[in-house]
Formats: structure tokens, C-alpha cells, sequence
């Protein structure tokens, strides 16, 4: 079986992503050459479980690992003090060693509780991760970014703690209902918006067949993991270049925390209407051109995602009140929201040289649209 790979050469942290269908079935001969004592732990929710969990045990069994699991309730609010808990207190009660790996077997909240609970267990764990929605294949698994939510806001508690090893089993992808591949693919499209006006041209034309056909769904994986890859590597904890990845997150953030991180609005919803709202910000401000937020929006439509706040069912606070939701972002820096716009399609970059009053303004005029 043929599957892609991205390598990421961090140096004395190299890891490869694994790309294609299949992978779970040979994720065992995969994490086995990492092993000192062929046992593992493994992180996964109960939607997971329910679908998935035997066949990475089989693969595992069919190597002699053995392996423990821990299902945790399914969606964004597992990813808290609680379940976190939970998870930390099970993986002690396991006797997890060192020498261990933990399996970080689900999306994105899995992928990210467990990646930090593997981070501070004895000081730290080896974790592989095996992401089963798109979201988590193209962006979450991929470079070291690990934690919880607060009642502050989301991920504010965690640490960078690099993967040993991810396997992006896309054939996994055909169980997620249509609004979660939507939502991953929120996090695709975000990769040609901020760096690569190619992918976003070819994603125009491919990305409506992306659920039918697997050779194209491989390449936008890939293509997303590539982009990804090479941002890290050169800005591993989010000094500099790692920000531009956090292209829509900026309005997404506070329109998440407004919803209560609930299925109101999931994450890659939240990341497509902020990429629309940080081009039409860029539009106002004079650095793009007027019909390159009409392009964004307009290609998302297509899709059939969400584009604006107004599509999120219910009521949302004023604008005022986002604007303060942004001020607890994690990108604020000596109190300045700092934002990722763009002076094209292919080409963000980040300031936090944007005046209070445009965000305030382009928020009231989306919210009575």
C-alpha cells in the first residue's frame, strides 16, 4: 500500500505524517519500531470508539502490542479541566512509563487533550497521533500545539510538545458527516488563502468533489500538511511566521467563546467566516483588492459553508462584546490584537496595526447584514 509523507525535520524532534486510506489497519508495524516494550495507551472519544477502535486494536494485536483505552465523551467540552483530568489520573493508573507511547486516536479535541496530557505526565510522554476528522488530519495533529479550554477562553492552558509520529488515515473521513468535513475543510482552505493562490485556485475547481474522490482528498491532506510543515519548522512555538496559520482564528476565537464552544458553531465554521471577515477587514483597510473577499466568500458559499455571523443559528453579543472576546486571544501582544490579513489571495501576513474602530465597524456591519 502507497501512502504520501510529509516529513517534519525539527531538529532532535523529526517526525513524518503518514498520508492515505488504510492506515489504521497497519498503524501497529507503523508505531512498533518505536516501541521499547510493546505497550501503548490509547486516548479516543466514544464516536471513535464506537466506529473505528477495533480495527486499530487488531493492528496493533497483529504485532503484539498490547493497549489499554480510555473513551471520553465526544465534542469541544471534553476538551476542559474535567476530562483532563480524567485522562491524566487513567494514564497514571495504567502505569504509563516513559517508554511509552500514548495514542491520540480522534479530532481535534483529542488530538489536543492528549498531546498535553502527554506533555505533563512524568514530564513527558512520546504520542502518536492518528486523526480521524479532516480538521485534524490538515492542521491539529500537525505541529506540537497541545491543550484545554478555560472558561477564559479556548486553549489557553497547554503546551508545544511534538507528535513521534502521525497517520492521516483519510479513508477514516467517509464516516464524518457532511458538516464536520466542512468544517475541516474551513482549515484547508485557510492553507491557499494565507500562502498559495495555486491550491486555493486548484481547490476552486477540486474541492467540491473532495468527498468522492480519494486521489484529490490525498492532495489537499497533503498539500495542507506540506504548508503546515514548513511554517513550523521555521517558527516552532509562534514567535513569528507560525501566526499566519492562525488566518480567521482571530474573529473565530471570540464567535466561539460567544457560542460556549457548543455545536452552534464548530471550529472550522468559525475559521471559514473569520478568513472572510479578516479579507473584507483587509478590503477596508486599502491592502487588497475589493473582490478578493467577494472570491473567498463566494467559493465558500459554494461549498455550502457558513460565510458570515449572521449564518450561526441564534443570537450573538454585539459587537462591542466581541471585540473584548478577541482582547483574551492568545495573539495579543502588549495589549494590541495583532490580526492576519492579507494584501491577496496567497499572501497574509501579520500586524497589530489595526485600528480598533475598523474591527468595531466591519463587525456591526456584518452582524445586521
Amino acid at each position: 500500500m502507497r501512502f504520501e509523507t510529509v516529513s517534519v525535520a525539527l531538529p532532535g524532534r523529526e517526525y513524518d505524517v503518514l498520508i492515505g486510506p488504510g492506515l489504521v489497519d497497519i498503524a501497529g508495524e507503523k508505531i512498533a519500531p518505536l516501541l521499547r516494550r510493546k505497550r501503548v495507551a490509547i486516548l479516543t472519544d466514544e464516536t471513535v470508539a464506537k466506529h473505528h477502535l477495533a480495527r486499530l486494536e487488531a493492528s496493533l494485536e497483529a504485532v503484539g502490542i498490547a493497549h489499554s483505552s480510555l473513551a471520553l465523551p465526544s465534542g469541544e467540552s471534553t476538551k476542559g479541566w474535567p476530562q483532563f483530568t480524567r485522562a491524566v489520573e487513567w494514564l497514571l493508573s495504567e502505569k504509563i512509563e516513559r517508554s511509552d507511547i500514548v495514542i491520540a486516536f480522534g479530532g481535534g479535541v483529542i488530538g489536543d487533550l492528549a498531546g498535553f496530557a502527554s506533555a505533563v505526565v512524568r514530564r513527558g510522554l512520546r504520542f502518536v497521533q492518528i486523526p480521524t476528522t479532516l480538521l485534524a488530519q490538515v492542521d491539529s495533529s500537525v505541529g506540537g500545539k497541545t491543550g484545554i479550554n478555560t472558561s477564559h477562553g479556548k486553549n489557553l492552558v497547554g503546551a508545544f510538545h511534538q507528535p513521534v509520529l502521525v497517520l492521516a488515515d483519510t479513508g477514516l473521513l467517509s464516516t464524518l458527516p457532511r458538516r464536520d468535513f466542512l468544517a475541516g475543510y474551513g482549515e484547508v482552505v485557510k492553507y491557499g488563502l494565507l500562502g498559495d493562490a495555486v491550491f486555493f485556485d486548484w481547490l476552486e475547481v477540486n474541492a467540491p468533489k473532495l468527498s468522492e474522490d480519494m486521489d484529490a482528498l490525498v492532495y489537499a491532506v497533503k498539500r495542507s500538511v506540506e504548508m503546515k510543515a514548513e511554517i513550523v519548522m521555521r517558527d516552532e512555538t509562534e514567535q513569528g511566521d507560525r501566526a499566519l496559520l492562525n488566518l480567521g482564528h482571530t474573529f473565530c476565537h471570540a464567535f466561539e467563546a460567544a457560542t460556549g464552544y457548543s455545536d452552534r458553531l464548530l471550529h472550522g465554521e468559525g475559521v471559514a467566516i473569520g478568513c472572510g471577515l479578516a479579507f473584507e477587514l483587509s478590503a477596508r483597510l486599502g491592502l487588497c483588492a475589493q473582490e478578493a473577499p467577494s472570491r473567498v466568500r463566494a467559493h465558500l458559499r459554494d461549498m455550502g459553508m457558513m460565510v458570515d455571523p449572521t449564518d450561526i443559528a441564534g443570537e450573538l453579543p454585539p459587537a462591542e462584546e466581541l471585540l473584548e472576546l478577541m482582547a483574551q486571544d492568545k495573539k495579543v501582544l502588549d495589549g494590541k490584537l495583532r490580526f492576519i490579513l492579507a494584501r491577496a489571495i496567497g499572501e497574509s501576513f501579520v500586524t497589530s496595526d489595526v485600528p480598533r474602530d475598523a474591527v468595531l465597524g466591519l463587525l456591526n456591519d456584518r452582524l445586521s447584514a
